[in-house]
């Protein structure tokens, strides 16, 4: 097993050579075997292990067989200990989901503070063949199916051409000791449930039913290329890159076969997963939007936009004070008085500081409101105006105002109010622009 791993790193993950490596060691069989194999090639290695607190006695016996394994081996072992359950309740977390996010959070931790150029999982065949069942279980597309992939940016998961047998055979070969995890003899979880009831008998009926899968899962990675190559195609057809996110013609995808897949697809890295929302969003009335963990889309028109979900602002209005001269939330502004007047842009504008009432206030556009523009007769509701300029919903979304009062003053960033411009019988000038 030994020779066939260092074929395997020569062959598919060179990159590994002469970097720290860091090995998620469990003291279960896997992740044991997995430390003396790159012990023995020469790696540059440390343990990293996570007690979940979730067996008692059992949890800290797994910890300090792992410290010893470390001691032994002579090589650096980081431990850290979870209060797993505590995290689940809070989080609203399953207790397998609160060990993983706890798990690779302090992972991310411990490569960045010690420098390790890798973390290394000892998942091997078998673990891929339980995967396919669960993502078969829970309805899964192809990308599903392809199955656990062998490097995730700084994850890597060398054992995965090696079957459990082939890894239990060369652990009694060289003698070497591992703790059980009695939580794996439980059938509550579907992972286990599928470990010992289902793959069992498959592959005594099917000998080579992971070599198989090896086979097949390589022919549906090549079909995912295919699909990844043709959607950069589609990207460039579609999806415009704006300065807030992308837009998404609808009537261009729409002209496209399998319309619904491929927006799936085109989504999917944006963290959308509903198929039936996204295909009823093409459908829907302007304004309608859906959203994922991190991103919204929204239906404007003859366009889907997507713009990432901003961090909340709590300051929906802000007031400016005489004294004030700059303020940097929730947008940022310079004020400042100067003796002759400038020409008014997008980014700043100059007006009569004796028409001013403090004090100012910075916010949000609301329905009803309206404006006089600058050098144009008469007033026009803001939402005429926006529809006017052709700002998406997006756009509109993203407004603020200055006003005096209930008086808008500057729709910032796009124009000012007449009512408030440098005259003839001006003596005070303010300079307010945007940063």
């Amino acid at each position: 097993m030994l020779e066939r791993l260092k074929q395997h790193i020569d062959k598919n993950l060179p990159f590994l050579k002469g970097k720290k490596l860091l090995i998620a060691c469990s003291g279960g069989l896997d992740s044991v075997v997995m430390t003396y194999l790159f012990k023995d090639m020469g790696f540059d290695i440390g343990l990293a292990h996570c007690n979940f607190s979730l067996r008692g006695s059992e949890s800290d016996g797994d910890e300090a067989f792992v410290t010893d394994l470390a001691e032994k081996l002579n090589i650096p072992s980081y431990v850290e200990t979870f209060d797993t359950r505590e995290y689940a309740d809070t989080r609203k977390l399953s207790i397998q989901m609160a060990a993983r996010e706890l798990r690779y959070l302090w992972f991310d931790e411990i490569l960045r503070d010690f420098h390790c150029d890798f973390l290394l999982t000892a998942h091997h065949a078998d673990d891929n063949l339980e995967t396919l069942f669960i993502n078969l279980s829970r309805g899964t597309g192809l990308r599903g199916l392809t199955g656990i992939p062998e490097q995730s940016d700084n994850l890597v998961r060398p054992l995965l051409p090696f079957s459990r047998d082939e890894i239990l055979k060369y652990a009694k070969e060289e003698r070497y000791f591992w703790r059980e995890d009695s939580s794996n003899k439980e059938i509550d979880y579907l992972r286990n449930a599928i470990h010992h009831d289902v793959i069992p008998p498959l592959k005594r009926h099917i000998p080579k039913l992971l070599k198989s899968l090896e086979k097949t899962q390589g022919h549906l990675r090549e079909s995912q290329s295919l699909l990844e190559d043709y959607l950069v195609l589609i990207r460039q057809l579609v999806m415009v890159e704006q300065e807030d996110g992308y837009s998404i013609n609808i009537s261009k995808i729409s002209n496209l076969p399998n319309t619904e897949a491929l927006l799936y697809e085109l989504l999917r890295p944006f963290g959308f997963t509903a198929w039936k929302d996204i295909s009823e969003l093409i459908h829907a009335q302007s304004g309608k939007f859906i959203v994922s963990a991190s991103h919204r889309l929204v239906k404007d028109r003859d366009l889907l936009l997507l713009t990432e979900i901003p961090l909340e602002d709590n300051a929906e209005e802000t007031e400016i004070l005489r004294t004030t001269k700059r303020i940097e939330h929730p947008i940022p502004l310079i004020i400042s008085s100067v003796v002759t007047k400038g020409v008014n842009t997008d980014k700043e504008i100059f007006v009569d500081a004796n028409t001013l009432t403090y004090p100012l206030k910075v916010r949000r556009w609301r329905g009803g409101d309206y404006f006089y523009p600058i050098g144009m007769q008469g007033k026009k509701k803001l939402s005429k105006y926006f529809k006017d300029e052709k700002l998406s919903l997006v756009a509109k979304e993203k407004i603020w105002l200055l006003c005096s009062g209930e008086q808008i003053v500057w729709i910032i960033g796009h124009r000012a109010d007449d009512r408030y411009k440098v005259g003839p019988e001006t003596t005070q000038i303010k300079r307010i622009h945007t940063s």
